[in-house]
């Protein structure tokens, strides 16, 4: 954990108040977190606890980009990334994060490690999918895209009539057999029923 000793927080030496706290994260961060969707960032974190004796209170606002990949046309994207998180931290028997808003930590722990929120913090803050905005991709790879969609919508029509036609065929060919099975002639030879069809 020692690339994340910078986000450290000394609970136990603070005091009884407020507290504030800046982190700058860029591209080293994310790397060190394996995220394989943020490039690049240039984001700026501020912390503010509020401790009163008996819990701390910890208001994390981001703010900055982050570059991402678009979908569409695969050029970098500047995302621009405002968020917010709360959480309650208090000291217990043990370690707990079961509730969205409090999370107990065991009494011998003397500092807090806020990466993860921050990281978790940041990444839910951008949305699934990444595109640039209706004109902005780049425009050799969206000719591009359009002309592979519009190959593949004729292959998938192709497709379907070949899977239609082997159907029809599989269909037609089952009915030949049926009627000309030889199990049902010798069923219709023990019933003495000439007349006896096949379903």
């Amino acid at each position: 954990m020692g690339k994340f000793s910078a986000y450290k927080l000394p609970l136990k030496s603070l005091g009884v108040g407020a507290h504030n706290f800046e982190y700058h994260l860029d591209k080293q961060f994310f790397v060190d977190m394996e995220s394989a969707d943020v490039h690049d960032a240039d984001l700026t974190v501020t912390l503010g606890v509020l401790y009163n004796g008996d819990f701390y209170n910890l208001d994390f606002h981001i703010s900055g980009d982050v570059v991402l990949i678009c979908d569409r046309c695969l050029d970098d994207l500047r995302y621009p990334i405002e968020a917010d998180y709360h959480i309650v931290v208090k000291y217990g028997d043990d370690y707990n994060d079961d509730s969205d808003e409090v999370l107990e930590i065991p009494e011998s722990d003397s500092t807090l490690n806020v990466a993860y929120m921050i990281y978790d913090t940041a990444t839910l803050a951008i949305p699934m999918k990444h595109v640039h905005p209706l004109g902005k991709c780049n425009r050799q790879m969206s000719a591009m895209l359009k002309k592979h969609r519009a190959q593949a919508a004729d292959d998938d029509a192709e497709l379907e009539n070949a899977l239609i036609d082997e159907i029809d065929n599989i269909d037609a060919d089952s009915d030949n057999s049926a009627t000309n099975d030889p199990r049902w002639d010798a069923l219709r030879k023990l019933s003495g029923d000439n007349n006896i069809t096949s379903e």
